[in-house]
């Protein structure tokens, strides 16, 4: 079977790179060091003209944990209205209540709202205090697939539980590896959990020497984008895996 490499951008530059290296999907997202917030407008369109590739935005008011109040849920929902009219692929998203359980009611509201889009439930799931029980309201409810690293901060060190969730989903739901994922690994993420999708940012710092700042700002302008070779290389791998398959 086919393998899938989902690349998470932080601008319109890398989403751009991520398609000229071959990614298959893209999640966009603002604002990196909050671990990914909701794309601007401007983003949204601009990205959607030039990328032809699925992108799915994130879906994030803020950084933190991920319960939300009923202010920040209805900026939740306009954004998955505005993303669905956009006509995107699909959209990432989550929530959950403060005792680690999933907020159902919440989310039954934006798999109707977001109609055709597919819904993939992010890192919010390595939140949750009972995972197989999240992951079974979760294919209950329609959603397509969960990012997650086996509730680690690492994926490296969330393999064994990976495997788990794949076996339980058994095909009823995709379970796409991600954080820390990378040429190195990828391999033996691969052959130890049987996922089909794959998640990475393949980051990559532009140094900005040039950039004039003063020296009484003791700050550097540098911004990260994409590693083209890192993508393709992840690519390459996993097209040898499939084909071994």
């Amino acid at each position: 079977m086919a393998k899938l490499l989902e690349i998470a951008v932080f601008n319109l530059e890398s989403a751009i790179l991520a398609q000229e290296a071959g990614a298959d999907r893209i999640e966009l997202c603002d604002n990196a060091p909050e671990g990914g917030t909701t794309p601007s407008v401007g983003t949204l369109q601009l990205v959607k003209d030039k990328v032809s590739i699925p992108v799915f935005p994130i879906i994030r008011p803020r950084g933190g944990n991920f319960c939300y109040s009923q202010v920040e849920f209805e900026s939740i929902k306009s954004d998955v209205a505005y993303c669905r009219d956009l006509h995107f692929e699909g959209v990432v998203l989550g929530m959950l209540h403060e005792d680690g359980s999933l907020h159902q009611s919440q989310l039954k509201q934006i798999v109707r709202l977001a109609s055709s889009m597919q819904i993939t439930f992010h890192r919010a799931f390595d939140r949750c205090k009972k995972p197989e029980t999240t992951m079974e309201q979760l294919i209950d409810l329609g959603v397509n697939r969960i990012l997650t690293s086996g509730q680690f901060p690492r994926v490296m060190e969330g393999v064994a539980n990976l495997k788990k969730y794949t076996e339980q989903a058994n095909g009823r739901i995709i379970i796409m590896p991600g954080s820390g994922l990378s040429s190195e690994n990828v391999n033996f993420i691969a052959s130890q959990t049987r996922a089909n999708e794959f998640h990475t940012a393949a980051r990559k710092t532009h140094y900005n020497h040039q950039i004039y700042s003063p020296a009484s700002m003791q700050e550097n302008l540098n911004h990260t984008t994409v590693n083209k070779e890192e993508v393709r290389k992840i690519k390459s791998i996993l097209s040898d895996i499939a084909c071994v398959e």
